[in-house]
């Protein structure tokens, strides 16, 4: 499968400030911009921003930024899911999973996060794809909001519709682990019938695999 990407770019304001929301952005044009400090949700600011340059690199791997003028102050991450990770099980060219979203502080709650999901699909190529996001609550900045589990969950499905990704259930054990995970799903238009058969498959895997374990015997 040739993973096709077309930039696209919109200005979002924030108070005074006018922050552009961009992407793919592939490795040579990161290596340009300054890597925010503050964006530390996932590991140190340096070494997040060497990830998001290998993932630029990736095939599949797509980085949506936003930045104050050379600054970038929030991303939005794609690539296809971890082999080690239950959602490889099929080895599907199609299905990627957003694995990383963040703004810095001074800028969440001003739909900058909401932009980056939007700019991210303006790519037409994205309706060939499956896209996933693994929601568990222990990631979510519960201290720096102030805000309850389910009050984050809310705000988290409604910044992820706009993008396209919406509640889908599964037997996935980290996932029903606690009542407010849960897989966000977006299926494209363009995406196979036989794809969403074997997507229905690895969201109920333990299912699917007991059923067939049955089959066998």
């Amino acid at each position: 499968m040739e993973h096709i990407k077309t930039y696209n770019c919109i200005e979002h304001q924030v108070n005074d400030k006018t922050i552009i929301i961009e992407g793919p952005i592939p490795a040579e044009k990161l290596h340009q911009y300054e890597f925010h400090h503050e964006l530390t949700s996932f590991r140190p600011a340096s070494k997040q921003f060497q990830a998001l340059i290998g993932i630029a690199d990736l095939p599949e791997g797509r980085i949506i930024i936003a930045r104050e003028e050379e600054t970038i102050v929030g991303y939005v991450t794609y690539l296809h899911p971890d082999p080690l990770e239950r959602w490889s099980t099929f080895q599907m060219k199609n299905l990627v999973e957003l694995g990383a979203i963040e703004v810095i502080p001074d800028y969440r709650g001003a739909k900058v996060a909401s932009n980056l999901l939007r700019v991210s699909i303006m790519d037409p190529f994205m309706e060939n794809y499956i896209i996933i996001s693994t929601e568990y609550y222990w990631h979510w900045d519960l201290k720096g909001t102030n805000l309850s589990v389910w009050e984050y969950r809310k705000v988290m499905e409604k910044m992820m519709a706009t993008g396209g990704l919406l509640p889908a259930p599964t037997d996935d054990p980290e996932i029903i682990s606690h009542p407010a995970n849960c897989l966000m799903v977006r299926i494209g238009s363009n995406v196979d019938e036989d794809s969403i058969q074997q997507f229905e498959k690895l969201r109920f895997l333990k299912r699917y695999q007991l059923r067939s374990l049955r089959e066998g015997l």
